[in-house]
């Protein structure tokens, strides 16, 4: 049997390029396909910040109802904006090859960073993080996809807007005016492209089994483990990052407040081998050190 495999995706150019990916590593394995651009509810609202659109999914709900209508076979999502559950009928299929998991600054000068600031991002997680750090600055709310967000700084009176590196580097447009936030824990599968399919449709997921990296894998599972146990559904700053260094696998995570005055971090180290449930387990320390009560007072003043 040969079909032409439909690939669904959002239609802004970093999720077009992601699309193109995929359709690219398919058809070099000689497999027949067609893109399929749609456009999600969390690209259409752009006046509201995303915790207040109380939807789960935002960029993804689109694509999960057209693949179970039938309209498309597959969807290549920016894996950080996929829900921790997935829709009934709907699997992982295949996660690429992850790319740079940074945040990054792009700035018009940092003279600013010493003193009073205004800088730009849609991320709760992000806003935490930046205030953390720099208590005396102000922090904005900036959507839309990359290149919106980019020209928006580029005519606002901003200090600077926080980007996924990964995001600028994929579409080529990563200013010289910018610099690594080393400091920064990036959000719970960041840089990684993930691939869905249906649960049943055996031809897509056997095609796109070829493009799974496992070491990608391994990681951003913890991490969205991690995730998926503190949040319970709701949308918290949660910074979550696993590498794997030789045969052990290195995992930094942290629940900060809103406003980022408090940082529950934990550092556990642990043998590939012994990799299951780490992220529930690293998740329950954050839970255990304060993580419940803080998890309660986001929630109140998320509404």
């Amino acid at each position: 049997m040969t079909k032409t495999i439909r690939i669904g995706t959002r239609d802004s150019e970093l999720a077009l390029w992601q699309a193109n990916t995929v359709q690219k590593h398919l058809e070099d394995l000689g497999y027949k396909t067609q893109l399929v651009p749609v456009k999600s509810t969390g690209d259409i609202v752009l006046d509201k910040p995303l915790y207040e659109l109380g939807i789960t999914g935002i960029f993804t709900k689109t694509l999960d109802i057209a693949m179970l209508n039938g309209d498309i076979d597959i969807a290549v999502h920016s894996m950080k904006d996929v829900p921790t559950a997935l829709p009934k009928g709907i699997v992982e299929a295949a996660i690429l090859k992850r790319a740079n998991v940074k945040d990054i600054l792009v700035h018009k000068g940092l003279d600013f960073l010493d003193k009073k600031g205004v800088v730009a991002t849609g991320s709760l997680r992000r806003k935490a993080q930046w205030l953390c750090k720099y208590p005396t600055h102000t922090v904005v709310d900036l959507r839309g996809n990359v290149n919106t967000r980019m020209q928006k700084l580029n005519d606002s009176n901003w200090n600077g807007a926080v980007f996924a590196a990964a995001g600028l580097e994929r579409i080529n447009i990563k200013p010289d005016q910018c610099i690594d936030l080393d400091w920064m824990i990036p959000a719970p599968a960041q840089g990684a492209m993930l691939v869905v399919a249906k649960e049943k449709d055996n031809y897509c997921l056997e095609a796109l089994s070829d493009l799974n990296d496992k070491e990608s894998e391994i990681c951003v599972h913890i991490e969205r483990e991690f995730l998926r146990e503190l949040e319970g559904g709701c949308t918290a700053p949660i910074g979550a990052l696993a590498k794997i260094k030789e045969d052990a696998i290195y995992f930094t995570g942290a629940l900060f407040s809103l406003n980022g005055k408090i940082k529950i971090e934990v550092n556990r180290v642990v043998k590939i081998e012994n990799v299951k449930d780490f992220g529930k387990t690293c998740a329950n320390e954050v839970l255990d050190n304060g993580g419940r009560e803080l998890m309660k007072e986001i929630k109140t003043e998320i509404g």
